[in-house]
């Protein structure tokens, strides 16, 4: 079955590449004037990127107006971006570990530190 699977995949994997090498037969209608061959499939290609990125930008904007709509969700959805954001950023870019363990090393110095202050200050007023 798995063998199966994956030569099916492989089968329409081809096929979409063998279309998409060949565009001879692509027409793109713009305004009543038609467009042949690699320039229409190119144009066909922009155009319906283009519209992709669009809804994904009208969406995210709807998605963002209805967590602020929704004051109490949109606050846990803020947080879940951020964490959402920090956790990408982190799979992105691992390189950044380097640098971000001597800032953890200092962050927990200096909340030591603050720590003993706070408990020696809290000793000397009582």
């Amino acid at each position: 079955m798995k063998k199966l699977f994956a030569i099916a995949i492989i089968a329409i994997l081809a096929i979409c590449a063998w279309n998409s090498i060949d565009t001879n037969d692509m027409i793109v209608n713009i305004d009543g004037e038609e467009v042949h061959g690699p320039l229409g499939a190119l144009l066909g290609l922009v155009f319906g990127g283009l519209g992709l990125v669009i809804a994904a930008i009208a969406i995210t904007c709807a998605a963002i107006f209805v967590g602020f709509l929704f004051a109490g969700l949109g606050v846990l959805m803020v947080v879940g971006l951020a964490l959402a954001g920090i956790i990408v950023a982190a799979v992105i870019a691992p390189f950044t570990l380097p640098l971000l363990i001597p800032a953890a090393i200092v962050w927990y110095v200096m909340s030591r530190n603050r720590k003993h202050r706070e408990k020696a200050a809290f000793e000397h007023a009582v």
